[in-house]
């Protein structure tokens, strides 16, 4: 292997087949040509490339109905206990099974690429000093050592020059902050104090930021269970929630099947869950999120790509990074930040199998499981979900996509 890194596909080959084709006659190509080749050659094909124009998408085409009880409110009793769905992206069909069985579904020689992104307790509560009542703060980016982005609410309180206080249960004052900036999204750029132990200090005041599907507040469980077991650089505000599944000892299984599990980082942000406001998918604008791909990871999915074996994605958020490197020529060791949003239409050039768990009607991360696997054949999975009383959502089982 030299230095670049290459994906080994003819010149004048065809894309590899994509259930979202639109017929022959439909489909409005933008590709310069219908190649893909070195991923850092400058003739790699843009966003555009790989992106058919099937006209209007509407978000409402991606809602399904979903009984609040399916929205599981506790992890499993064991992790690794969930049950999983199988669907074949290119006929539809679908099968009932058990995420302990992903092992068999994996092959010698294919290479599972998992987030190891740590979940920080984003979520403080304090007070304004100086003024009465209390406010919430969701930390979403560290963006410089003292300063991060956050949500907050009551919002409207929480205007520039405004000092805030955080402490812990036994009254000790362990953080402060001073809102330095609006920023955009409705977040505020908060300036903390600085101190020798920021993140202890974070470990003791911040509480387990569960999503609002959860009706209940944190508990000490979900310090463990919102976790993956591989959880490595901190920095994410959600778990990358396919990666919960794994246990060390399935985790050796698959390794013993001559399958490589390989390692990336994207911290987990607004970008991933931010709720769609738009009436049409092309109006869909994602926050950017920050991600790493070490050299090992890059190496390993370049090498697999060449021999023409299987890269498996673990979660979307996994995908995003993946087909983002491919995106700007650049599958290679880098850190940056994406904002890729993956819709039907787009081409993955990268991901051949994908783990996910079952998500939110409407959601981009539904539109991302569609562009992968059809949204016909989705939303059949999903309602067959719905009908066998499959668990949703963050806590909830899984689908393995191949």
């Amino acid at each position: 292997m030299t230095s670049s890194h290459y994906l080994r596909i003819p010149p004048n080959a065809p894309p590899k087949h994509d259930p979202n084709d639109p017929p022959p006659g439909k489909v409005i190509c933008a590709a310069r040509e219908d190649t893909r080749i070195a991923l850092t050659c400058p003739r790699f094909p843009s966003d555009d490339c790989y992106f058919h124009t099937i006209g209007s998408v509407l978000v409402s085409d991606f809602d399904f109905e979903l009984p609040p009880e399916l929205i599981a409110q506790q992890p499993p009793a064991e992790r690794g206990g969930s049950r999983m769905l199988t669907l074949n992206r290119e006929s539809g069909a679908w099968q009932d099974s058990w995420f302990d069985r992903l092992p068999e579904l994996l092959r010698e020689g294919d290479v599972l690429v998992l987030n190891d992104s740590r979940v920080i307790p984003a979520r403080l509560f304090g007070v304004r000093l100086g003024k009465i009542g209390k406010l919430e703060v969701l930390l979403t980016e560290q963006v410089s050592d003292w300063e991060w982005r956050a949500l907050a609410r009551p919002a409207r309180r929480m205007a520039v020059g405004q000092e805030l206080a955080f402490a812990a249960p036994d009254g000790r004052e362990l953080l402060q902050a001073t809102v330095a900036a609006d920023v955009e999204f409705g977040e505020r750029l908060l300036r903390f104090t600085p101190v020798d132990d920021f993140f202890a200090r974070l470990e003791t005041l911040g509480h387990v930021p569960l999503p609002p599907y959860i009706h209940r507040q944190d508990q000490p469980l979900d310090r463990e269970r919102y976790q993956t077991v591989f959880a490595r650089p901190r920095g994410s505000i959600a778990a990358p929630t396919a990666g919960l599944h794994f246990t060390s000892e399935i985790l050796q299984r698959i390794r013993a099947r001559g399958v490589l599990i390989r390692f990336l980082t994207l911290h987990v942000g607004l970008g991933t869950f931010q709720p769609v406001r738009v009436p049409e998918v092309s109006g869909i604008r994602l926050h950017s999120e920050r991600y790493s791909l070490p050299a090992e990871t890059a190496r390993e999915v370049d090498q697999a790509l060449l021999e023409d074996r299987r890269v498996v994605a673990a979660g979307t958020t996994t995908v995003r990074v993946l087909e983002h490197c491919a995106n700007i020529g650049r599958l290679e060791p880098h850190s940056g930040t994406t904002s890729i949003f993956l819709s039907p239409g787009s081409r993955f050039r990268v991901v051949g199998a994908l783990l996910t768990n079952f998500h939110l009607p409407q959601s981009t991360l539904l539109m991302l499981v569609s562009a992968f696997a059809g949204r016909d054949h989705t939303l059949a999975a999903y309602r067959h979900a719905v009908q066998a009383g499959y668990r949703f959502f963050s806590y909830g089982d899984c689908m393995f996509i191949a």
